[in-house]
């Protein structure tokens, strides 16, 4: 089995990413024992939207209902990955719509499956899909290259996608459980410069990507995502 090996200089910081926190979180150097191969996962700035874009609305139950649904996977330190549907009034985004497809998971990453399902749910309930939530049962919270390909996808569609990542193992969570803070991350990619990295990178799986073309990072914090105590939500989880 793969191990990974994080040499941070300030990673832990990047545990603590919440909305409408000021942190930022410096490059990772991530060494795979099996290959020995060097990998650095691009740095992430606190900023405000690097284009103008929707606001979007989800529970505050919506995070803890996925760890509860990830829990057995979280035991056998097993990604679990959700995909986000919702829908458009006035302009703005509600997340109505937790979908757990099947999926193929491991230690460092999840690749849903059986997606055909999806897109039934999505287009009988109208709904949008504005981004995804994973979990990284092993790791602190931050997009890996792999994940950063994985959004792209969802941002190319829908400009206002976003990621949340979970770490629900990290430890940092635990110390600060009394704080009613999260180990968690929502994140997008910058644009143009984010989008434009990706579009163009032919690679797979864990790998560096180029520096943007001005200097910023390739993915940000989001702050167009607002929670909404009285938000309902359906699930569906398809496993």
């Amino acid at each position: 089995k793969e191990k990974m090996i994080f040499n941070k200089e300030r990673v832990g910081l990047a545990s603590l990413c919440t909305e409408g926190s000021s942190i930022s979180c410096s490059r990772i150097e991530i060494r795979t024992v099996n290959e020995s191969q060097h990998i650095k996962v691009d740095a992430v700035t606190h900023s405000y939207p690097s284009t103008t874009i929707s606001c979007i609305e989800k529970s505050a139950q919506l995070m803890e209902d996925f760890l509860e649904l990830a829990k057995e996977n979280t035991k056998k330190d097993l990604e679990t990955c959700g995909i986000l549907g919702a829908s458009l009034k006035k302009n703005r985004f509600y997340v109505t719509t937790l979908i757990i497809p099947k999926q193929e998971c491991t230690s460092s990453s999840c690749q849903a499956s059986n997606e055909e399902e999806v897109f039934t749910i999505q287009n009988e309930h109208s709904l949008f899909p504005v981004g995804w939530i994973h979990t990284h049962p092993t790791q602190s919270c931050f997009m890996s290259s792999v994940d950063l390909h994985t959004h792209y996808s969802y941002q190319v569609m829908v400009p206002e996608a976003f990621a949340i990542v979970m770490a629900p193992t990290d430890s940092s969570r635990f110390l600060l459980l009394f704080t009613s803070l999260l180990s968690y991350g929502i994140f997008r990619l910058t644009e143009p410069g984010g989008m434009t990295v990706l579009k163009e990178c032919q690679e797979e799986g864990f790998h560096p990507h180029e520096e943007t073309s001005d200097g910023s990072s390739i993915y940000e914090h989001c702050n167009n995502v607002y929670k909404n105590s009285n938000l309902r939500f359906e699930i569906f989880d398809l496993r």
